[in-house]
C-alpha cells in the first residue's frame, strides 16, 4: 500500500535487516489470535491476583506463540494518574508484557494504547510481534457501551528500504454486549461498519475479531459483518466461507451439538469451579470469531488466509456441556495438560486462532490503498480543543484552545513498541505549548488527557 511517510524514519531499520540476510525469505506467517480474558487485571478482583494470572496467560501464550492477540474484556487500563473509569492500574499493558507474553518469548512484544472513550469498566486491548510488526495509529474509532477501535500495523518487510512499499494490516477488535437480546450487539456492529466507511472506500488487509457475543448467523449484526449488499465492505467467517467445513443458516446456541469443534464458551461448568466469575454450563455457544476482509480472503495485497488454519484453542471437539479440564468421558489432548488447567484457569471462554500467510513484496507494486485518510482518529470528547503538531526542532508543539486554558493536562508520547518515552501534565497557560522532546527520530503515538478525557491521540513523526 502506497504511503511513503513511513520510508524516512524506517528506512534504517530495513537496511540493517536486509544486510543481515533476511530477505531471502519470501514468505512469512503470522498467527493471529483472539481471546476474551474475563476481567483480567480489573480491581477489586474478579478472579485472582495479576501475577497469577500473568503467569496462566504467559502459558497459554508459550503454545499459541501469536504473533497478534487482542485480550478483551480485559479491566479498563488507567490511561493517566487522573483517570477515575479505569479499573485496572496504570502501565498494566506493560505489566502484561513483562510479566506474561516477554516472560514466554523474550523481546518479543509490544502494544497498541488502548482507549476508553466509552468511560468503560473493562477494555479491548491489541499486542503484537514487534519484530515481524510496527504500530502507526488508530485509524477508526467507536464508543458504545465499550471502544471499538481500528489499529493500523505494518509488516517490516526487508525489501522496504529498496521499494518504500509499505504493506498495512488492520485489526478492529470487538467485545460486543451479550444477553439474549441482539439489540445492543446489532446497534455496535451498525455503528462500527459505518465508521468504518467514513475511513475506507472499502476494507484494505483487515482483520475483525474477539468475542462478538452472537447466538446465530440470523442475527443482523452477523449479518452486517458477512452479508452487507455493499460487497466492498462484507466480511468472511472462514469456518464458512473460505474453508467450506460450515454452511449457512448456523445457530450454535440451538444446535450447538452441530458445531462442538466451534464452542467458544464455557470452558467451566460449573459455575462456582475455579470461581463465581463469567459463565458456566460447559461448551455451549460460539460467541468468538475472527473476520477478513475480501482483500485477505483473495490475497489482493500480500497477505492472504491459510486455508483451515482457523482454530478453537483447547477444544477437542467434545467439550459440550463439559469443562475444558474433564476428562472423565473423553481425555482433552487439544493441548498439553498444563495449558488446558491455565485456559480452565485463565477464562470461561476458549481462544479463536487463524495463520496469515504475509508474502514480502520485492517489486514494490501494489493496490491503491482504500484509507481515505490516513490519519489517526482525535479525541472523541473534546474534539478539536487541541492540536498537535509535529517536534519542530527539540519541540511538540501543542496549539491549545481558550477552553482549555488554565486547565490542567497530562501528555503521554510512546514508541511503536508501547514504551513510555515522555509523561509530563502542567497547567495550560498559552495558546502555544512547547513540550521539549529529547526522545531519537523515529515514528511516535501521543496522547493528550484532562481529568480522564482524551483531548487527542494521533501519531508524531520526529525527523
Amino acid at each position: 500500500m502506497k504511503e511513503n511517510i513511513l520510508k524516512h524514519t524506517i528506512a534504517i531499520f530495513f537496511l540493517l535487516v536486509t544486510l543481515s540476510g533476511s530477505a531471502t525469505a519470501q514468505t512469512d506467517t503470522l498467527h493471529v489470535m483472539a481471546y476474551n480474558v474475563l476481567n483480567y487485571g480489573e480491581y477489586p478482583l474478579c478472579q485472582g491476583d495479576n501475577g497469577t494470572y500473568h503467569n496462566y496467560l504467559k502459558t497459554i501464550v508459550q503454545f499459541t506463540n501469536p504473533d497478534i492477540l487482542s485480550l478483551e474484556k480485559m479491566g479498563s487500563i488507567k490511561l493517566s494518574a487522573s483517570d477515575f473509569h479505569g479499573t485496572a492500574p496504570l502501565g498494566f499493558g506493560d505489566s502484561i508484557v513483562q510479566y506474561a507474553l516477554n516472560a514466554a518469548y523474550p523481546g518479543k512484544y509490544a502494544y497498541c494504547m488502548p482507549t476508553n472513550n466509552s468511560q468503560a469498566d473493562n477494555m479491548s486491548v491489541l499486542f503484537y510481534n514487534r519484530q515481524k510488526l510496527g504500530f502507526v495509529a488508530i485509524v477508526s474509532s467507536y464508543a458504545n457501551i465499550t471502544d471499538f477501535n481500528t489499529y493500523k500495523l505494518f509488516y517490516k518487510d526487508p525489501n522496504l528500504a529498496a521499494t518504500h512499499d509499505t504493506t498495512f494490516l488492520y485489526v478492529t477488535i470487538n467485545h460486543d454486549q451479550s444477553g439474549s437480546s441482539s439489540t445492543s450487539r446489532d446497534q455496535q456492529i451498525a455503528g462500527e461498519m459505518q465508521q468504518l466507511q467514513t475511513h475506507f472506500s472499502h476494507l484494505p488487509n483487515m482483520i475483525n475479531m474477539g468475542d462478538f457475543n452472537t447466538r446465530s448467523s440470523a442475527e443482523p449484526c452477523y449479518q452486517t459483518l458477512t452479508a452487507t449488499p455493499d460487497t466492498g465492505f462484507r466480511f468472511y467467517d472462514p469456518p464458512f466461507t473460505l474453508d467450506n467445513h460450515l454452511t449457512y443458516p448456523a445457530n450454535w446456541d440451538a444446535l450447538p451439538q452441530n458445531y462442538s469443534a466451534y464452542l467458544t464458551t464455557s470452558t467451566r461448568q460449573s459455575a462456582s469451579v475455579p470461581n463465581t466469575c463469567g459463565t458456566s454450563g460447559g461448551g455451549k455457544s460460539w460467541y468468538d470469531h475472527i473476520f477478513l476482509s475480501p482483500w485477505i480472503a483473495h490475497n489482493t495485497n500480500y497477505i492472504s488466509y491459510l486455508p483451515n488454519s482457523y482454530r478453537t484453542i483447547g477444544n477437542d471437539g467434545h467439550r459440550l456441556s463439559v469443562s475444558i479440564n474433564d476428562n472423565s468421558t473423553t481425555a482433552n489432548n487439544a493441548a498439553p495438560a498444563d495449558v488446558i488447567e491455565a485456559l480452565f484457569q485463565m477464562s470461561n471462554k476458549y481462544p479463536v486462532m487463524v495463520d496469515l500467510l504475509v508474502t514480502q513484496n520485492t517489486t514494490g507494486n501494489s493496490p491503491a490503498d482504500p484509507e481515505m485518510a490516513a490519519t489517526a482518529v482525535p479525541g472523541m470528547l473534546l474534539k478539536n480543543a487541541i492540536a498537535v503538531v509535529n517536534p519542530v526542532g527539540g519541540d511538540i508543539l501543542l496549539h491549545c484552545a481558550t477552553s482549555l486554558m488554565n486547565k490542567k493536562i497530562e501528555i503521554g508520547c510512546y514508541n511503536t513498541d508501547g514504551k513510555v518515552v515522555l509523561q509530563k501534565d502542567f497547567v495550560v497557560d498559552n495558546p502555544v505549548v512547547a513540550i521539549p522532546c529529547m526522545f531519537n527520530p523515529g515514528i511516535y503515538f501521543i496522547r493528550v488527557v484532562t481529568t480522564g478525557q482524551t483531548l487527542i491521540q494521533q501519531t508524531i513523526i520526529k525527523s
